[in-house]
């Protein structure tokens, strides 16, 4: 008699929805300050049995999202993550348009500008000048967008319902002045919207100052901030309102290029 082949059963349709999460879960993981972790620390980290976190590791390698080291003991976020990231700012309209007006503001304060969009939870720059005269001052990548100027400006005018998302994530402290309280964070959200800029007073670096002030799409939407940070000594508190006029003045000139009409 002759034998049958049965087909697998079809997979359920959420199963590569789950699977695409626990990846972009584990890429979270990596960070500055995690820049390579080993197969037992993303198993702890994520909670998933080591079956499933190795099979997902060694399908990220094949793809080039993850890199293993020579000792095959750690792993680092790979190349083609930098190559879509590329791709990503290469047909993003902001940072093409928003390149002069971060490197005018740059050299007219002689402070380290960033433009930053949000992702959710943190402020991701795409864009950066630096200061003249201490161009080692200051450098971001990502950050926590509570304890940044730039993270604070693009909350300020988000729907509640995303600030409240996002404080459901818990505020972190990074330094003594990290405002880590939810409803003294709504607070300093509310002032922002109201004066139009944002203030990090060494929030997330110690010593550091940053005025950040929203950037709008064609719609109105705030989708992006720009700001300028310096070292406490170079840019006191007393002079923050004078470099704030300055920030918002460039954020609205950026907003103007995208297609905004106020």
């Amino acid at each position: 008699m002759n034998k049958i082949d049965v087909p697998p059963p079809p997979a359920r349709p959420d199963e590569g929805l789950k699977s695409l999460v626990k990846v972009v879960r584990i890429l979270d993981m990596f960070s500055r300050t995690a820049r390579a972790l080993s197969l037992a620390e993303i198993c702890q980290r994520s909670g998933y049995p080591k079956s499933t976190t190795h099979r997902l590791l060694s399908s990220m390698r094949e793809v080039g999202l993850l890199d293993q080291d020579r000792n095959r003991d750690t792993y680092r976020l790979g190349l083609k993550l930098y190559e879509l990231g590329n791709t990503v700012l290469a047909n993003m309209d902001l940072p093409r348009e928003a390149r002069p007006y971060v490197e005018a503001l740059g050299r007219l304060t002689d402070q380290v500008v960033h433009l930053a969009v949000f992702d959710g939870s943190h402020a991701v720059v795409i864009g950066k000048s630096e200061s003249q005269t201490d161009p080692t001052s200051s450098f971001l990548e990502s950050a926590p967008a509570h304890c940044t100027s730039v993270g604070k400006a693009i909350l300020a005018f988000q729907p509640d319902t995303a600030v409240a998302t996002f404080l459901a994530g818990g505020l972190e402290r990074f330094t003594d002045t990290t405002v880590t309280d939810p409803k003294a964070f709504r607070e300093e959200l509310e002032l922002t919207r109201s004066r139009g800029y944002s203030i990090d007073q060494a929030e997330h670096q110690p010593g550091l100052h940053c005025v950040g002030a929203p950037i709008r799409d064609l719609s109105g939407r705030v989708f992006a901030a720009i700001s300028v940070s310096g070292p406490a000594w170079k840019m006191p508190m007393s002079e923050v309102g004078r470099v704030a006029k300055i920030v918002i003045h460039h954020a609205d000139a950026i907003s103007r290029a995208l297609g905004y009409q106020s």
